[in-house]
């Protein structure tokens, strides 16, 4: 329950404030409610907190993989960081992972080092579906043993026959996409992307797209995530993009 109550005794009265927000599940209902001596209370607090309130998005355009990420992270209700980066510029392909901290970090950083050792012994670099099997392979593995990683993924690159985004979740299923998104934030979102998404997508366009996916959760979502990491990989290779 995201709420906040207090109430103070004092020498003659006695004074309670209460925050205005209703929310069922990640939804934001009102933020104007009344919660002192209500008339009535709209919904049972049965909603569990969320465990992973996190956004990633993923759009693949005309030429180029677009890739934003909000840069919070959290233990159970304390904010830790609002500047993490959780895109990862791997051989020339963007790896945006969403899940624990630690399993995030650790699982990219070992899939990062085992591509960047493939390269080094064959002089051939993997292409982005053979890095996107490679990951989800080991996911499975993980999946089987028992240290699995709590990872969500969004792998995007640029190969010679173009762009290329894949979609990956934390039980090892991978699906080659033209929008994806992972966390609470793609209970908002998938609509939008739908709408707006056309295989001749321009960067400008897809940043456009973004920015409505933001914009939505920042009305809609209980949460506040606070600012995003914007990474775009097209053939002149991975850099930052401003929103």
């Amino acid at each position: 329950m995201t709420e906040a109550l207090f109430g103070i005794k004092g020498k003659d009265f006695v004074i309670i404030a209460a925050d205005a927000q209703t929310a069922f599940s990640v939804i934001k209902l009102k933020d104007d409610y009344n919660k002192i001596n209500p008339p009535y209370f709209p919904f049972p607090p049965h909603g569990t907190f969320p465990a992973m309130t996190e956004a990633l998005f993923g759009i693949k355009g005309k030429d180029f993989v677009i890739i934003a990420a909000d840069a919070q992270t959290a233990f159970s209700v304390i904010k830790l960081k609002d500047d993490y980066d959780k895109i990862w510029e791997v051989e020339g392909k963007l790896f945006a992972a969403s899940g624990p901290t630690a399993d995030a970090s650790n699982f990219v950083e070992f899939i990062e080092k085992n591509i960047r050792l493939h390269t080094l012994r064959t002089g051939l670099p993997l292409t982005t579906k053979a890095a996107a099997n490679f990951t989800r392979n080991e996911l499975a593995q993980s999946l089987r043993s028992r240290g699995s990683y709590q990872v969500d993924m969004l792998i995007g690159g640029m190969d010679a026959d173009g762009p290329g985004l894949y979609y990956l979740d934390y039980l090892s299923s991978m699906e080659k996409v033209n929008k994806a998104a992972h966390g609470y934030g793609a209970m908002f979102t998938f609509g939008l992307m739908d709408r707006y998404w056309k295989p001749d997508l321009e960067l400008e366009e897809a940043k456009d797209i973004i920015r409505k996916c933001i914009k939505e959760i920042e009305v809609r979502f209980v949460i506040d995530l606070g600012k995003y990491i914007c990474k775009v990989v097209d053939k002149n290779g991975t850099r930052l993009e401003e929103l």
